[in-house]
């Protein structure tokens, strides 16, 4: 072993290149979606998602690295010895592929010098990159001072079950880095607020709702089926709203109205097209839920809140947004998520108010999680070892850290930060349809991770 890591990272990854994308191409085709129909003792979020765990400790193995397995909910792999550890926080789950694809969802088709594919850039591409860093520390025997714990989590885009069971039972890392969202840095995230709206109002019009699959999500599709005729007004509202939709009348006569938006990650819903909120839209000038009129009136393209009062704004982490990821309607029963991502100053109690104030009668709310927010000072060492490995690689002087309003791994760690690898000023892909990573940016991510590891992995 060795102390001397005075070495171009760099170069030294375009040696691994080949392997890299075997590796990387194998995960990508791996439809790792939650599916809890397929869960079994092992495998507690299905099917897939075990065999994405299964996959990629199977590839540490193979590289003589220590590896665990917390009964599925999480993976471990380990560098060195020392009782002190930084940890890479990653996760091999991805939301459902939506939309219409150029290439199969689950292929990893490399065209122009992209991989395509669901999880290419959230996260699977940033996880082996940082898996590739290690390892090439780990090949160069370069001693550190702290153990380096990669830890793979398998429930991010839902709930965090897979990380919150590891933590129970586990100690986990203080300090270390989630190699996810944006480079240069992401020193702050906003809080996540997730929450149901409820009715068990009876419309005796509307026959049934769906829209959406996920809190996190913009709804890319939405379909009502009502008892009631509006063809011709539904039309008229696709072209005033310049919306892609269709409508069909059904054989027992009730009729189908389906809206087609854009699918955007719930930080940035103003990004998307909210197919099922658009639809709701169309659906209060003729129905009387009063919920649907809620949401319309109140929610429907306020992607900020205004309407209801609940706007908040920091100087560093912005503006609170909100999105509404899954619409539903049947047998009376009707709910609609609210994902709400806010900064430092939001009031849960005054949120709480306001809905209690706000909403009809006839309906209700239920909070299902709260995360609150992220915030590691810009002049932290941390921030500021990780922004000199990534000016060093990158070439970029330009852009510095910043906040973001999704939410990371990072959190899970006392002293978290998350560190790319999505480009500055790139075309944001992740949970969209043709998601995908650039091969030369997993490479500079490879270079930029091992530098990082080294740096505060010798502090």
């Amino acid at each position: 072993m060795n102390n001397n890591y005075n070495v171009n990272f760099k170069e030294k990854a375009l040696e691994y290149k080949e392997q890299m994308l075997e590796d990387l191409c194998g995960l990508l085709k791996i439809n790792s979606v939650l599916d809890e129909t397929t869960s079994s003792e092992g495998a507690p979020f299905g099917k897939g998602i075990k065999e994405a765990l299964d996959y990629f400790l199977k590839i540490a193995k193979r590289d003589g690295f220590k590896t665990y397995c917390d009964a599925g909910y999480a993976g471990v792999l380990t560098y060195g010895e020392k009782e002190d550890a930084i940890g890479i926080l990653c996760h091999l789950d991805v939301v459902p592929t939506g939309g219409n694809w150029k290439f199969p969802p689950f292929s990893a088709t490399i065209e122009d010098g992209k991989i395509y594919a669901r999880g290419s850039m959230d996260d699977k591409g940033p996880t082996m990159a940082a898996y590739y860093a290690l390892k090439m520390i780990k090949d160069l025997g370069i001693v550190l001072k702290k153990r380096v714990e990669i830890i793979l989590g398998t429930d991010e885009e839902t709930a965090w079950r897979g990380i919150n069971h590891y933590a129970l039972n586990h100690k986990m890392p203080e300090i270390g880095f989630a190699p996810d969202a944006d480079f240069p840095l992401i020193y702050g995230e906003k809080g996540i607020l997730n929450a149901y709206l409820k009715s068990n109002y009876q419309d005796d019009d509307l026959v049934s709702f769906k829209g959406g699959e996920r809190f996190n999500v913009v709804i890319d599709e939405a379909e009502a089926i009502t008892k009631m005729n509006h063809q011709k007004e539904f039309v008229q509202f696709l072209k005033e709203y310049d919306l892609d939709g269709k409508t069909a009348l059904l054989e027992n006569g009730n009729v189908s109205y389906k809206v087609y938006g854009k699918a955007a990650h719930a930080m940035e819903p103003m990004k998307g097209v909210n197919a099922g909120t658009y639809l709701l839209k169309f659906l209060s000038g003729f129905v009387n839920h009063p919920l649907v009129k809620f949401v319309s009136e109140n929610i429907h393209n306020d992607f900020y809140l205004n309407k209801l009062g609940l706007n908040v704004t920091h100087p560093e982490m912005h503006e609170l947004t909100c999105n509404m990821g899954i619409i539903d309607y049947e047998n009376g029963q009707m709910k609609a998520s609210l994902d709400i991502r806010y900064p430092i100053g939001f009031s849960l109690e005054h949120f709480e108010k306001t809905l209690k104030e706000k909403l009809p009668k006839e309906c209700s709310y239920e909070i299902t999680q709260n995360k609150t927010p992220l915030y590691v000072s810009k002049n932290d060492e941390l921030v500021q070892d990780l922004y000199e490995s990534y000016k060093k690689y990158s070439g970029d002087m330009i852009n510095d850290p910043k906040t973001i309003g999704g939410g990371t791994y990072a959190r899970a760690l006392k002293k978290g930060v998350a560190f790319g690898m999505e480009a500055p000023n790139a075309p944001s892909v992740a949970h969209q349809p043709n998601e995908y990573v650039v091969i030369d940016d997993l490479l500079t991510a490879i270079a930029i991770y091992a530098d990082a590891i080294t740096k505060i992995g010798n502090k």
